[in-house]
């Protein structure tokens, strides 16, 4: 639980933490004495984008500590890292690739992208898998040649194909938009459900929120959030939609906003976000009704 992290970093003298961003959202409302938080050197996030507040959050928690922001694959392992003293001036970013990867940002033909243009992630060099056990199926999906290399080879290298839509700046620093199955199409828009989310997380409105776009008559895709008020509070949806109707495209506001005690999760306590489509499958089928 949380607050037995807290425990355990006071009496073994913790110096590193490496959480996904909803079990910091829980350890960063814990109350932290200094004995738990003096020796801790350096913290990081994988498994999801951190939110900016949450970011300022543990930063004063632990004052002593470098924040490192981070990006992996399952079948990679670790992928990119932001330098810690590049924090403050880009703290959306994912980094560059970590030593002895190289990450590529590709179109669907497999050719690299211009700065600032979306594209799939792939990850190429000595940290990638050899692919899933007894799966080929799945192996041939995830696990295919890289990108960029020389035609005619004997053994062509396989790269893992992320299926992370994320592109990269003009100082070549890299930044994540979604996943390919989690892309919201409303409108006619491809829409990143981690800007919606971001914006319920700046407001101070929501402690967690989850956008999904589910089947709408008109739309394609309609925009339900679902979201968690912060502790002891209902959660201002009003506000909520003033906040997005000022920061966001019309296309990209929520044609709904559910509250909720708490969020689904996984087995690896990352938002269970299939559980939450299936949820509200048929909501727009039934408001049409």
């Amino acid at each position: 639980m949380p607050r037995d992290v807290v425990r355990q970093c006071a009496a073994a003298r913790i110096t590193g933490l490496t959480c996904v961003p909803p079990l910091w959202i829980q350890i960063a409302q814990q109350d932290w004495p200094a004995e738990a938080a003096e020796h801790l050197r350096y913290f990081a996030n994988t498994g999801g984008h951190m939110p900016r507040p949450l970011l300022d959050r543990l930063r004063a928690i632990f004052p002593r500590a470098r924040p490192y922001l981070m990006y992996g694959l399952t079948e990679a392992f670790r992928s990119t890292y932001l330098d810690p003293a590049e924090v403050d001036r880009r703290p959306d970013s994912i980094g560059k690739a970590i030593p002895n990867a190289e990450i590529l940002v590709v179109r669907e033909d497999g050719s690299e992208c211009a700065p600032g243009e979306h594209g799939e992630l792939v990850h190429r060099g000595a940290l990638v898998a050899m692919g899933y056990w007894n799966d080929p199926a799945r192996t041939a999906e995830r696990f295919r040649p890289a990108p960029g290399r020389p035609a005619g080879l004997p053994v062509p290298e396989l790269a893992v194909w992320s299926g992370d839509i994320v592109y990269r700046d003009e100082d070549g620093f890299l930044y994540f938009v979604g996943r390919r199955d989690e892309m919201i199409k409303s409108s006619g828009y491809r829409i990143s459900p981690t800007e919606i989310e971001e914006v319920f997380y700046n407001s101070g409105l929501a402690k967690e929120a989850a956008a999904l776009g589910v089947p709408h008559p008109t739309l394609g895709q309609g925009i339900v959030v679902v979201a968690v008020p912060p502790d002891g509070q209902r959660l201002d949806r009003d506000g909520l939609m003033d906040a997005c109707r000022q920061q966001l495209p019309r296309f990209m506001v929520p044609e709904m906003i559910v509250e909720r005690a708490a969020l689904p999760r996984g087995p690896n306590g990352k938002i269970d976000r299939a559980a939450l489509k299936q949820e509200f499958l048929h909501t727009f089928d039934e408001a049409e009704a």
